[in-house]
Order: C-alpha cells, then sequence, then structure tokens
C-alpha cells in the first residue's frame, strides 16, 4: 500500500460505523487500524479522482469529435433551421 498522506498531515478524530466482526479480523493483520484505514481511503480518493480526469478526457475526445463531424457534413437540423 502506497502511502499517500504526508507525516506532517494534521489529523483529527471521526467517528466511523464499521462491521465489529470485519475490524475485530483487522486487527489480526495490523496493530494501527486508523493508519490501515486513513491509507485505503487515500488510494480510493485517488483512484476516484483519476476516474474523474479519465471520464474528462472521454467526453472530450467525443465532444472534439462531434464537432469535427458537424464541421466536415453540417447538420440535419440546418436545413430546417428558419432564423
Amino acid at each position: 500500500m502506497k502511502n499517500i498522506a504526508t507525516q506532517t498531515t494534521a489529523k483529527r478524530p471521526f467517528n466511523l460505523t464499521l462491521n465489529e466482526a470485519t475490524v475485530e479480523q483487522a486487527r489480526h493483520y495490523t496493530r494501527n487500524l486508523s493508519a490501515t484505514v486513513d491509507g485505503l481511503l487515500a488510494e480510493f480518493v485517488a483512484k476516484q479522482a483519476q476516474t474523474a480526469v479519465d471520464r474528462q478526457i472521454a467526453c472530450d475526445a467525443v465532444c472534439a469529435a462531434w464537432n469535427d463531424y458537424r464541421a466536415r457534413h453540417g447538420s440535419f437540423a440546418d436545413e430546417h433551421c428558419r432564423l
């Protein structure tokens, strides 16, 4: 797991509602549950941010392709416009 948060980042307590059985199982694998959850949450946020960037890039590509098509072929509505 990559540590995304730096040591100088301010920390404060938050209340989470977690499954008790899952927490007990997790305690067998980590001594610092807060740091583990913080790291996993940081990875999740980074992944969601990258997904949003990727989605925007894909939308920009679709818009560019549509604008190129319209520039070369026009639009069906062009012949019906009465303005």
